[in-house]
């Protein structure tokens, strides 16, 4: 029976590119005689939630409503950068039987009888703990640079009057919206994406109670 895959990479700017992850991916599933049925990508960065990224919200949604057998990523900061929405994704992935592969590291979350490989849980928890940590030194570094360049007399931040389009909140909060507007309350909605209750009330009054198209 063949082993249908899907196969997700992901680079953080517009600058970068995810070649050397498909071709490393998509010799790894011919050498192992694996069906891609579908393929996504997307340039953004890790350190958004699933809700804010488009490929990986579409990847989850077709997992959801097709016959998957593995998703194959690169290397699991590919996947995430948070740790509470990197182990989502997997216990999501996990509860329809799909197996998550991770080249560089050669771990696969389910083992070949479908139940969950408690040595690449394991290992998996601790490599979305040490992403975290990597993301938190990161944005420290940033903020050093932000206060270097405040004391300097720069000026960092949105133009006063700044404000979000519609537009732009559907494309942010599409995933939010979705469920909103499915019946799901704002409690419930925070505890699938995370997203701040300031957030979803503002998302509600402009896309539930005004019906914004």
């Amino acid at each position: 029976m063949e082993t249908r895959v899907v196969i997700y990479a992901r680079v953080s700017t517009k600058g970068q590119d995810f070649e050397r992850q498909l071709l490393e991916l998509h010799e790894y599933a011919n050498k192992m005689g694996y069906v891609i049925i579908k393929e996504y990508t997307e340039k953004i960065s890790g350190a958004k939630k699933v809700a804010e990224r488009q490929a990986l919200s579409e990847l989850l949604d077709f997992v959801d409503s097709s016959k998957v057998d593995k998703v194959l990523i690169y290397e699991c900061s590919r996947l995430s950068r948070r740790a509470i929405d990197f182990l989502s994704v997997i216990e999501y992935l996990n509860d329809r039987r799909v197996s998550l592969y991770i080249l560089q590291n050669g771990l696969e979350t389910l083992l070949a009888d479908g139940t969950i490989n408690p040595i690449a849980q394991l290992v998996l928890g601790i490599i979305g703990q040490f992403n975290t940590m990597e993301r938190s030194l990161i944005r420290a570094r940033m903020e050093s640079g932000y206060r270097t360049y405040r004391l300097n007399g720069g000026q960092v931040g949105r133009k006063v009057g700044y404000r979000k389009t519609n537009e732009a909140m559907r494309d942010q909060y599409a995933q939010e919206i979705k469920l909103l507007k499915k019946g799901l309350s704002m409690r419930q909605v925070r505890a699938i994406t995370h997203t701040s209750m300031n957030t979803l009330q503002k998302l509600k009054k402009i896309f539930i109670d005004n019906n914004a198209a």
